[in-house]
């Protein structure tokens, strides 16, 4: 396996490639829901690539891009047993001059939600994302639906910038006890591990309701926010999967998103109807 550090370096890779390529974004800090993406893309695309970079123009001031998760080795480990063919790991001042042109995600659906707290957060996302999918020329690109309106604004720019590349949407993976996996988790202690758990406890209480025949989005929510009670809950919204209103579940076209404090880590989780 290769590693990547400069532009120069991925782009003269990239050049060597003959067939499918796949590309699968990270922050680094893999866990069992990054190695899933990666043994897809290695499974449905005959090379690779992997990157590792923790962009700072998606956090917020005082947010924890500082002391954000790292485990460098575990992570090339990890690429280089799943079959990756190269991993990029640039530097900020590779990614990022003094100059950079504005990318702005649209505003009604990116300043809602997990944009309502995180004001410009998406607009980092978006210009990370773009800058690497114009590097590694990916055919296709992996992203898990645990950060579904990522995901979804994602495929938004993908469709009206016409880019060449096809964005595989890969489900959610959690632990044996329903805790869905994040690399914010090893904040939590086990106290507070316990009580995560009722994140994922109020999507199953939604499930219990809707497969019971409950299509009312209010009676939904008040049941969640029961179960949610004891946490600090930041929004618990029934949406379209284009992240439109809607009045009542709508099977097929429906998410359930779900935001909550853990003491001082922020989780989400979410269902997809």
């Amino acid at each position: 396996m290769k590693i990547l550090q400069t532009i120069d370096e991925l782009k003269t890779f990239r050049a060597t490639l003959k067939g499918p390529v796949g590309l699968v974004p990270t922050m680094g800090a893999l866990h069992n829901g990054h190695l899933s993406l990666i043994q897809q893309s290695c499974n449905e695309n005959e090379h690779t690539i992997v990157s590792i970079f923790v962009n700072p123009t998606q956090f917020l001031a005082g947010e924890d891009f500082e002391k954000y998760p790292k485990k460098t080795e575990a992570d090339i480990k990890i690429c280089e047993l799943c079959g990756v063919e190269a991993l990029f790991m640039p530097d900020v001042q590779t990614m990022y001059t003094s100059l950079e042109p504005s990318i702005l995600a649209p505003s009604s659906k990116s300043y809602i939600l997990e944009g309502l707290a995180r004001p410009g957060h998406f607009d980092g996302v978006l210009q990370v994302v773009l800058k690497l999918f114009h590097l590694s020329k990916p055919h296709r690109a992996y992203f898990g639906k645990k950060d579904a309106q990522q995901l979804y604004l994602i495929q938004n720019m993908v469709q009206t910038l016409f880019l060449d590349v096809q964005i595989i949407p890969c489900e959610i993976v959690r632990e044996d006890d329903g805790l869905a996996l994040s690399s914010r988790n090893v904040y939590l202690s086990n106290e507070q591990r316990s009580e995560a758990l009722l994140i994922s406890k109020s999507l199953k209480t939604a499930t219990r309701a809707i497969i019971a025949g409950t299509r009312d989005i209010a009676t939904i929510k008040h049941e969640m926010l029961l179960t949610l009670e004891p946490l600090h809950v930041e929004y618990v919204e029934i949406l379209r999967r284009d992240f439109d209103t809607i009045e009542t579940i709508d099977l097929g076209n429906t998410i359930i998103l779900v935001c909550a404090k853990v003491g001082t880590t922020r989780l989400i989780d979410n269902l997809w109807i």
